[in-house]
């Protein structure tokens, strides 16, 4: 990956919702102008979301998601219609698209968006086709109070204002975030701890380290790279000590006893704590471990999905660190992915990874939905600080 491709993760999400045959696909492939959707006459051609990320200006970069129809039927159709109810987790903005005058589903959904705060977008397709479309957006207008765009896929009419309607859009705090928020100035000495372990893709850095190292230049601090071994090697070659101190969560402990007293520390998976959720719940939610005991139930949740690597930090240090603890009839869980239970209640503590392969809106809806059912979450790198000893002493983001 090079250091100027935007990750996926980090675009605005825009979802396009709407019945089969709706136009969905149309409509995609007219914003993107590619054809990146099947296009058919046949009802349900789009099975699974359909991803497709570019450059929209103004706005930026974004990926757009083509989603099955929210009418599907059937056994396999149930199926479609879950997959196109998650992408809600992920969606930062929405265009939902009306195509008759009977839009009870569109006003469920509609409904559902408007509960997660999602931004929407109200579109008649298929605007070609004659006047029942204006009677369509009249009475969409009067039953929903949103006024919708008319929109010709075929004829490409429409489009403009749709991209306009984007930018509108984009929710107030999409753009402040930054991973270093606070932390680092202009001409900040700043030294990154980064073990290549068997984690690390071969040949490459993970991509926390990568954005991480781009935004430092950015801010044109002067940054120097070492691992966990030759960490104290590094500080010996300085002239000074490090304004602050970036490390992998794992070395937390080996790090903070070797430092200058005068540099902070932190840790890449603490940054993203922050830059993709919410660094007071996930905070608020590492004092739970206090009352963890051996009878205790934890939910480990990774963001991407990979085979158990030995010295796993999610299925194996963290496991292995809270059994030391609380004893080994400690019951620890772990999903990955998209996979996440609908039903947290029998949790006592969510631990999550530090969500580099999720937009910001997903970690935020894993938040919200611990928080509805009561029960705290945390992040690796918190956790790792918190029953290392140092959470009280490591900086955080603004």
């Amino acid at each position: 990956m090079s250091l100027n491709t935007t990750p996926r993760a980090n675009r605005l999400h825009i979802g396009i919702f709407g019945k089969r045959n709706a136009g969905k696909s149309s409509l995609t492939n007219s914003l993107t102008r590619q054809e990146i959707s099947v296009v058919s006459e046949h009802p349900g051609t789009t099975t699974d979301p359909v991803y497709k990320s570019m450059e929209l200006h103004p706005v930026g970069p974004v990926v757009f998601i083509d989603t099955a129809g929210f009418d599907d039927e059937g056994e396999l159709g149930k199926l479609r219609v879950e997959k196109t109810r998650e992408i809600l987790d992920k969606t930062d903005v929405a265009i939902v698209i009306f195509d008759d005058m009977d839009f009870s589903q569109e006003k469920s959904w509609v409904e559902a968006m408007e509960k997660k705060e999602i931004p929407i977008i109200p579109v008649v397709g298929k605007a070609d086709e004659g006047n029942d479309r204006a009677k369509l957006a009249e009475k969409i207008e009067k039953e929903l109070k949103k006024k919708p765009l008319l929109v010709s896929a075929l004829r490409k009419e429409g489009i403009e204002a749709i991209k306009a309607a984007i930018e509108e859009a984009v929710p107030e705090d999409y753009k402040r975030q930054r991973i270093l928020s606070g932390l680092t100035g202009e001409g900040d000495l700043v030294l990154l701890v980064m073990p290549q372990d068997i984690q690390a893709p071969k040949g490459r850095l993970i991509l926390p380290q990568v954005q991480t190292i781009r935004e430092l230049l950015d801010n044109r601090c002067t940054t120097v790279c070492t691992t966990a071994g030759e960490f104290e090697k590094s500080l010996q070659y300085l002239s000074k000590a490090p304004s602050l101190i970036i490390t992998d969560s794992q070395c937390f402990k080996q790090v903070y006893e070797a430092k200058p007293a005068e540099s902070r520390l932190t840790s890449f998976s603490v940054l993203f704590a922050a830059y993709k959720g919410d660094i007071h719940a996930f905070t608020d939610g590492a004092a739970a471990i206090d009352g963890l005991t051996e009878t205790s139930h934890v939910l480990i949740a990774e963001a991407c999905t990979h085979a158990p690597l030995e010295e796993d930090i999610g299925r194996v240090k963290i496991p292995r660190m809270l059994k030391k603890k609380f004893g080994e009839s400690l019951d620890v869980q772990v999903v990955s992915g998209n996979d996440f239970p609908k039903d947290l209640t029998s949790y006592d503590l969510v631990i999550h990874c530090g969500a580099c392969m999720f937009n910001r809106k997903h970690v935020l809806s894993r938040i919200a939905k611990a928080r509805e059912a009561g029960v705290p979450i945390t992040n690796y790198g918190i956790t790792i600080a918190k029953l290392s000893g140092i959470l009280d002493k490591i900086q955080l983001p603004e």
